[in-house]
């Protein structure tokens, strides 16, 4: 029995003994595994930095890192050219067509002369018959009922679209007027650079007589106080103008039968206060004196007003309103308007 237990007694202490080492040996262990592995975490952390903080390596990796995917990627496809700012509207985007008769003509291209750049501008003027500028297409295919009008608006109605043929380059605007319209060139730039004439556009003006427009139009350019058509609305005129004409042979002038066309295409009239038809008599002072906030452009029936000027004839006027012209064409029949309170006065000056 002694035996026995004494065994047993040996054998317990064995497996204590064993689990003790076990567990002694197990700690230290896993303290060393510990230590190594906080050991690596710093050596890798203390590399990154040094890669990081090194430039040249950082960018040595970069350039790598690009050349691998330029390498990977088909090249990348050009960017289109950056197109510069739009070139400005100048006279010669312009191209003019000028309604004459070869009755009046001796006399009237004086007042052209006086507005008419050679070295800057482009433009025609139609004649109904020799001294040969450029004849008209016959129009006597055209039927006209007006009883009060004349043929000849059928002719001069055509004049944007016969000019539009001769085949100008570079053309922005068409600008129609007469032969006894003067024109200030600079304003006429100056207003239709406002607009886009890559647009349908149908710029002009009313008439300052109100029974004109009762009996034409409200909604209508006339003609002889000038009206621009941009490039592109000139073309659509071209391609049916003809037809046009032929469904309205009672109507009278050559402007009502631009805005049939221009209503057949479904274009309104855009007003600029600065064309004047001037269905008027006798003096322009008082029009002229009160003259919108607008640049002047144009003044028509210079045969039928007074002249603008007194103790000149009509040409000399003109040439006598050049003068302010040159020095600031914007400010030409500006008027601006002064109060002095302590005298009670008011003062309009207009230059």
């Amino acid at each position: 029995m002694k035996s026995n237990r004494k065994v047993e007694e040996n054998f317990l202490w064995d497996q204590i003994m064993k689990k003790h080492f076990s567990i002694a040996w197990t700690f230290p262990k896993l303290l060393v595994s510990s230590v190594l592995l906080i050991s690596i975490i710093c050596i890798f952390y203390n590399l990154s930095f040094s890669n990081a903080s090194n430039p040249s390596n950082h960018r040595s990796n970069i350039i790598n890192t690009l050349h691998v995917v330029d390498q990977a990627m088909p090249p990348p496809v050009s960017s289109p050219p950056k197109l510069g700012p739009p070139e400005k509207t100048t006279l010669h985007l312009l191209v003019f067509g000028i309604a004459a008769s070869a009755r009046l003509w001796e006399h009237r291209k004086n007042y052209i002369k006086l507005w008419w750049k050679s070295q800057e501008m482009r433009g025609t003027v139609w004649l109904d018959k020799a001294p040969p500028v450029k004849i008209s297409c016959d129009t006597s295919k055209f039927k006209y009922k007006n009883l009060k009008g004349h043929r000849s608006a059928i002719r001069i109605s055509r004049i944007v679209s016969e000019t539009l043929r001769l085949g100008f380059e570079d053309v922005r605007w068409f600008v129609m007027g007469d032969d006894d319209t003067y024109f200030v060139p600079e304003n006429l730039v100056r207003v239709l650079s406002k607009y886009d004439h890559n647009q349908l556009y149908y710029i002009g003006s009313l008439s300052e007589s109100h029974l004109q427009n009762i009996h034409f139009s409200y909604g209508m350019a006339y003609g002889g106080g000038g009206f621009a058509i941009s490039y592109p609305l000139a073309k659509a005129l071209a391609k049916m103008q003809d037809r046009c004409i032929q469904r309205y042979p009672g109507l009278y002038g050559s402007d009502d039968r631009i805005h049939a066309c221009m209503a057949e295409l479904g274009i309104p009239l855009t007003k600029e206060p600065g064309f004047h038809q001037y269905d008027v008599y006798g003096s322009l002072l008082g029009l002229l004196s009160a003259h919108p906030v607008a640049p002047l452009i144009s003044i028509h029936h210079l045969d039928v007003v007074e002249p603008i000027f007194p103790n000149v004839n009509r040409v000399q006027a003109l040439q006598r309103l050049k003068v302010p012209i040159k020095l600031d064409s914007a400010a030409i029949m500006q008027q601006s308007v002064c109060y002095d309170k302590t005298r009670s006065w008011t003062i309009s000056v207009s230059w």
